[in-house]
């Protein structure tokens, strides 16, 4: 048995470890990966070379460089057999939340909002992809992969337009107040995703669960709003709002070609 430590720069919700799952699912000498998401290390036990999963893992450009290899004594290890009913109620908070916020976004016309609900919609697709394609074939799970990935695609290219048209245009100024509020309610949703995957790996870990918390891109995108909704209020402008939703729109694009990447 081996041991190969990777540092995963760009890994910092569980999201990102979703998609490393899928990725190196169907690798036969994998035995165990155990996930440090705070610390960006990903530990990953095998028989064999590491060649093809380093490959693999570079291949999802999340900033990934092997640190060491070596042999290991350990042969047993600790299954989570609450990943599933995990997954699932992670999907439905991020799904719920795709609704609400981009319903709300388009009350309050904020671009934010309709674009932090597109980065929701991107996490529901990874926990998706992660839940209905156990058990079925590489082919099939490349199929889903690419769906997904094309359509959150076709999403962020349309909220571009949207981001250009208001911005040359004369539009209403965006509901700085619901913006507000609905972001908070999405920090909190977010807060409890990130605190439920971290406590599946072990109670002790409870130090990881806030550094997961505050380290996450999803929460960082949630406070932007709620900035951006400040600002349209300070500065009596919509300028604030079509810039965080044109940053969220540029991540939720990154998102979709990590997806893609899964279908190679």
């Amino acid at each position: 048995m081996r041991k190969t430590v990777f540092e995963i720069s760009k890994m910092d919700c569980p999201s990102e470890e979703n998609l490393i799952r899928m990725k190196l699912d169907g690798i036969g000498n994998i035995e165990n990966l155990d996930f440090d998401i705070p610390n960006r290390r990903l530990i990953i036990y095998h028989k064999g070379e590491v060649e093809k999963i380093e490959k693999s893992i570079i291949e999802l450009n999340l900033g990934s460089k092997r640190l060491a290899t070596q042999e290991t004594e350990q042969k047993e290890f600790t299954k989570n057999t609450n990943q599933k009913k995990l997954l699932w109620t992670v999907l439905a908070i991020n799904f719920i939340f795709f609704l609400l916020e981009m319903t709300t976004g388009l009350i309050s016309k904020s671009m934010g909002l309709v674009a932090d609900s597109l980065d929701m919609l991107a996490d529901s697709f990874v926990y998706g992809i992660s839940l209905f394609a156990v058990g079925g074939t590489m082919a099939r799970k490349k199929r889903i992969a690419k769906l997904a990935g094309y359509f959150q695609i076709t999403l962020g290219i349309i909220g571009f337009i949207e981001v250009l048209r208001r911005f040359f245009g004369a539009e209403a100024l965006p509901d700085y107040s619901i913006m507000i509020v609905v972001s908070v309610f999405a920090l909190i949703a977010n807060g409890i995703c990130l605190y439920l995957m971290q406590r599946s790996k072990s109670r002790e870990e409870a130090h990881m669960k806030a550094s997961m918390i505050f380290t996450s891109n999803d929460v960082i995108i949630n406070l932007g709003v709620i900035v951006a909704g400040l600002l349209v209020n300070w500065l009596n402008s919509d300028k604030p709002d079509l810039i965080i939703g044109t940053i969220v729109f540029i991540l939720v694009v990154r998102g979709a070609i990590r997806i893609l990447r899964l279908g190679k």
